[in-house]
């Protein structure tokens, strides 16, 4: 479609465009053309005119910049932005070998042209055509010099999450630039549980009357939070009309995206008639960081623009500050081009060329060889400009996008905060922040007080009920049981019972009035399927619901639900029996395992304590019988503290004083439990709970209509042939009554709610085992109703206050049967109870007897017998006898004979070295007595 369209533009324009010339020049070019695609008759085409005309006569008369070659800017007008016209005007700029095009203005025009620029490698830099999805791989060879509308639309949806809306209403023109920038609203908003409840197009070009009729259909809505996104053409048009119909007053929220702060700056100073329209409205300005330079370039923006507009001189927005720096971005790139070595050349298409015939000159209209190149050195583009730093991100976008937050209030602007992709909302400047790591907390985020349209400043509720004349319509369950909750009041519309008071309550606490009709849903002759009403939500035929709903997985699905005002989760309910005491009762509180561990443990710690005592305490001495006596005596007279025996040892009294530790926890918990048991009544039940109802074969009684078949069948997994549907209290005691053997059911499931008040006046039943899940009772509305959320701020006023209590206790506490203080079953202690006692008490033993053996070896090898360390020869088993009377004998005893023992060997060892003496003298006496009779001899 496109070739054709160019086909017969170059038809059109044979008469009027010249033959280009390839240039060939080897050197570096005196001057390129670049072209401007405006529409300069408006008030943002005249400010990009002027900025442009600006910096090219500033890149000139700049040597640092493209060195002797100059910018050569070709005006083209963009004829009301029309497609077709575009195109033309388009054309007539890339006939003058125009190596880059500024612009077009608008969206819709880049969408239509930029597959010509594809076609003949021409970027085109626009800073005004914001559509997010123009960043396309689509179309390469757009450039966009300023923000997306992506990040736009992220700090529209950040402003509606952060005031705690959670519906918009989008009006926005139904052109490319409309449609994609409410997409992507969408999107952002979805991201955070939000989203547009109704879309309000209007043509481009709507007449008054036209945004009248669109702007009423926007006033019939639920919601009250507009987001306007338009162009400065008739954005301005939209609020006046919404004045007119009364949409600016208090309750109403108004966000603009960017055409709204370029009109006011333009339009600077504005008369209060002018903005008298938008009071309160928000709306959003490309953030440019102050510095230096931007301060430069606003006073002398002044003198600019002074004379060349019929109107005086003419406001600086932030698209004007984005035109001067596309200039200097486009000839920063040129520059690098040149100092490549590059050169500018010019072809034939030969695609183009397929479609020459006698009456098409299309040699005018050629590809730009080197428009690849220019292209990827914009992208690499890294300077400083009047917007701040100009740099683009690997994904095609500028980076740090960050938007001013302003507030229209009287005949100026007030600035609330700052968004920025890096940390959301804040109230200091965007650049501060970049230095810290990004914070994007619900804590983090804060923005000035806001002056609201109606000349408020507390935040608006951000909807209201459909203004068409309907209540709501709140189906209400006609139960045929437990009536107490909800029932129909006999011969009228009226309904009563526990969850109608909350309700009423509720909404009485609403700071607005909610008209609405409670519809009966139901036949009277059985109880309604709660789910089902729930579906009927979702179809539409009713717009809430009220009454004993319980909260399920599958229902949130669904629709969105209240707070809780109740709670109710599944029991089992069962026929008990009273149970006596026995004379065996006070063997009941431990189990048999726990009385064997206890049991072996006394015996256990007596015989440690006995081992330890043994060489050291005449209380544990004696012959073998007293000893088993003793340690008999000792190990159970400990269970009262009543033992007379006293430790003598370190390690005994060690472990004595664990195990007493021990006894005190277990003979009061054995007090405790026999004290419950023969004052507290003891009911028994063959049914134990959930888990006895899985493995038994036996009828299982519901209530018919609730959610507990479903959830027996498909959570449970028991069988759907076991259930048995019951009406009514009645129908529920007889089918319990009667029991399994005469048709009744063995059990019956139900809410805890309902149990409660069937128990009140039934004592021959009980609730048998634990609540099995964990539900609760809410009121049901659409999904992200607003009143959903209300409502269940009003219920937890309810319960701070003590109004839910007393709802309940009006209709709900009833005199409760005698035996609801009765224990179904003995809770008897078990081992698992107590293990870890008996584990540190049994490491206590062993390191105790670990040490004792040590010490005794040492001993053994300090004081053993002598004849068995001379002898080092005698049997194993005669070791052994002499091991066993070394530790049976006392220590005392042990250490005694040891002394006197080294002691007489002490004396032996002197009175031996004495007779040596006397032996060697005697020896040398009478070796002298033959020496003198030899002489004699001699």
């Amino acid at each position: 479609m496109i070739r054709v369209e160019l086909v017969v533009l170059m038809v059109l324009f044979k008469g009027l465009l010249s033959a280009g010339v390839v240039s060939d020049n080897s050197t570096i070019p005196a001057s390129v053309n670049i072209g401007v695609l405006y529409s300069f008759n408006t008030s943002v085409g005249k400010m990009v005119k002027t900025a442009v005309e600006a910096a090219v006569e500033d890149i000139n008369s700049d040597p640092s910049i493209l060195a002797e070659t100059k910018l050569k800017v070709s005006m083209q007008e963009d004829t009301k932005y029309r497609g077709f016209l575009s195109i033309a005007e388009a054309l007539q700029l890339m006939a003058t070998q125009t190596v880059a095009i500024i612009g077009p203005q608008t969206s819709t025009t880049a969408h239509v042209i930029s597959h010509i620029a594809n076609e003949l490698q021409v970027p085109l830099l626009s800073f005004t055509a914001t559509d997010p999805t123009l960043s396309s791989l689509q179309f390469p060879f757009f450039i966009r010099t300023a923000f997306s509308d992506i990040y736009e639309m992220t700090a529209i949806a950040d402003l509606v999450n952060y005031f705690e809306w959670r519906e918009v209403i989008a009006v926005y023109g139904d052109d490319d630039h409309g449609r994609n920038g409410m997409g992507a609203l969408g999107d952002k908003l979805a991201e955070r549980r939000c989203k547009i409840s109704f879309k309000a197009p209007m043509t481009p070009e709507a007449t008054r009357e036209e945004i009248t009729d669109v702007l009423v259909q926007v006033a019939l809505a639920e919601s009250r939070v507009i987001v306007l996104h338009t162009s400065t053409a008739w954005g301005p048009k939209v609020l006046s009309v919404a004045k007119s119909l009364g949409m600016m007053e208090n309750g109403y929220v108004w966000i603009t995206t960017t055409f709204l702060s370029t009109w006011l700056d333009i339009g600077s100073p504005l008369s209060s008639d002018a903005t008298g329209d938008m009071q309160g409205v928000i709306t959003l300005r490309m953030y440019i960081p102050d510095s230096k330079l931007k301060r430069w370039f606003v006073s002398r923006w002044t003198n600019l623009t002074t004379g060349k507009t019929g109107n005086g001189t003419l406001g600086l927005s932030t698209y004007g500050i984005f035109a001067y720096d596309t200039v200097f971005a486009l000839a920063h790139a040129l520059d690098a081009f040149f100092k490549r070595g590059n050169r500018i050349t010019f072809s034939h298409d030969p695609k183009l060329s397929q479609l020459r015939g006698d009456n098409m000159h299309l040699d005018a209209v050629k590809i730009f060889n080197e428009g690849n190149l220019l292209r990827k050195l914009i992208y690499e583009v890294n300077m400083t400009g009047v917007s701040g730093l100009f740099k683009y991100a690997s994904d095609g976008n500028l980076v740090n996008p960050a938007y001013e937050i302003i507030n229209v209030i009287g005949t100026g602007t007030r600035r609330i905060g700052y968004w920025s992709n890096y940390t959301g909302l804040s109230i200091v400047p965007p650049e501060a922040l970049y230095s810290k790591p990004p914070n994007r907390s619900s804590a983090s985020q804060k923005l000035l007080p806001v002056f609201w349209p109606g000349e408020t400043t507390q935040k608006p509720r951000g909807w209201v009920f459909p203004n068409n004349g309907k209540m709501l319509k709140i189906g209400v369950p006609k139960r045929v049981s437990y009536r107490d909750f909800v029932s129909q009041v006999q011969g009228t519309d009226m309904f009563k019972g526990f969850c109608i008071d909350v309700f009423l309550s509720a909404v009485n606490l609403l700071p607005y009035a909610v008209p609405y009709k409670f519809v009966a849903y139901g036949d009277g002759d059985s109880n309604p399927s709660n789910t089902e009403l729930v579906r009927l939500i979702t179809a539409g035929v009713f717009d809430a619901a009220v009454g004993d709903i319980t909260i399920t997985t599958e229902r949130t699905k669904m629709v969105d639900f209240t707070q809780p005002y109740i709670e109710s989760g599944l029991v089992v309910v069962a026929s008990v029996k009273k149970t006596d005491s026995n004379a065996w009762a006070f063997l009941t509180p431990f189990t048999p395992m726990m009385w064997t561990v206890t049991a072996i443990f006394f015996l256990l710690v007596g015989a440690v304590v006995w081992i330890l005592e043994h060489r050291l305490n005449d209380d544990f001495r004696g012959t073998p019988k007293q000893q088993m006596v003793t340690i008999l005596w000792f190990s159970f007279s400990t269970m009262f503290f009543a033992h007379r025996e006293n430790t003598v040892s370190s390690l005994g009294r060690f472990v004595l004083l664990i195990w007493l530790f021990v006894v005190l926890i277990i003979n009061s918990s054995y007090t405790a439990s026999l004290t419950s048991i023969l004052t507290v009544q003891q009911l028994s039940s063959p049914v134990k709970g959930i888990d006895s109802l899985i493995n038994i074969k036996e009828p299982i009684g519901y209530l018919q209509g609730s959610f507990t078949r479903t959830y027996l069948i498909e959570e449970i997994g028991i069988d759907e042939s076991r259930l048995v549907p019951l009406k009514t209290p009645e129908e529920t005691a007889k089918a319990l009554k009667n029991g399994p053997q005469k048709g009744g059911v063995a059990a019956y499931v139900d809410e805890r709610a309902y149990i409660e008040l069937f128990l009140s006046s039934r004592c021959e039943f009980s609730i048998v085992g634990q609540e099995f899940t964990r539900n609760g009772w809410g009121f049901a509305f659409p999904r992200d109703s607003p009143l959903a959320v209300d409502l269940s701020t009003a219920i937890l006023e309810l319960a701070e206050n003590g109004d839910l209590q007393r709802i309940h206790d009006k209709w709900l506490l009833s005199s409760a049967c005698l035996s609801q203080g009765a224990k179904l079953e003995v809770d008897r202690l078990k081992l698992r109870s107590f293990w870890g006692l008996y584990l540190v008490c049994g490491l206590a033993c062993v390191l105790a007897l670990l040490i004792y053996f040590v010490q005794t070896i040492r001993q053994y090898s300090k004081h053993g017998p002598e004849e068995l360390e001379s002898s080092g020869h005698g049997s194993g088993s005669s070791r052994l006898r002499t091991f066993l009377s070394f530790v049976d004998e006392k220590e005392e005893i042990v250490k005694s004979r040891s002394k006197r023992k080294k002691i007489g060997g002490m004396s032996y060892r002197s009175s031996r070295e004495v007779g040596s003496s006397i032996t060697s003298n005697k020896g040398y006496s009478q070796a002298s007595s033959n020496r003198i009779d030899s002489a004699s001899e001699i």
